[in-house]
């Protein structure tokens, strides 16, 4: 069992940056997969980011593409998402998940997921 926990969301403006963290805990994540969705209000969960358990390979939705940037720290069990030059369009409720298919961009090939953190980006 895999326990995660994200935090690092918030309210910032357009333009702004903000970095998001998802500390794992019941299993060590060094040989799993990890990727980020996020869903807004009324919307399907959609894919954010994903990489491998070696850290080499990196997944990016066209849309986050060259503003957003995955990383993870096996050692220290967590993964994080830093976010720049944020959009409106990048409001929602943003949710780590692990899973075993490096940079798959489905939620349904994720086993675990997190309780999701709030982002809302203001004009």
């Amino acid at each position: 069992q895999v326990q995660l926990v994200e935090s690092g969301g918030g309210l910032v403006q357009a333009g702004g940056s903000l970095r998001l963290s998802c500390a794992a805990s019941g299993r060590t994540l060094s040989r799993y997969a990890m990727g980020w969705f996020r869903q807004a209000p009324g919307k399907e969960r959609e894919f954010v980011t994903a990489i491998s358990w070696s850290g080499t390979r990196t997944y990016y939705a066209e849309s986050v593409q060259g503003r957003f940037t995955i990383s993870r720290e096996n050692a220290e069990n967590t993964v994080y998402l830093q976010m720049n030059s944020l959009k409106r369009e990048d409001t929602a409720v943003y949710y780590c998940a692990v899973g075993t298919i490096a940079g798959s961009r489905s939620q349904y090939e994720y086993d675990y997921w997190g309780q999701g953190t709030q982002v809302t980006v203001s004009s």
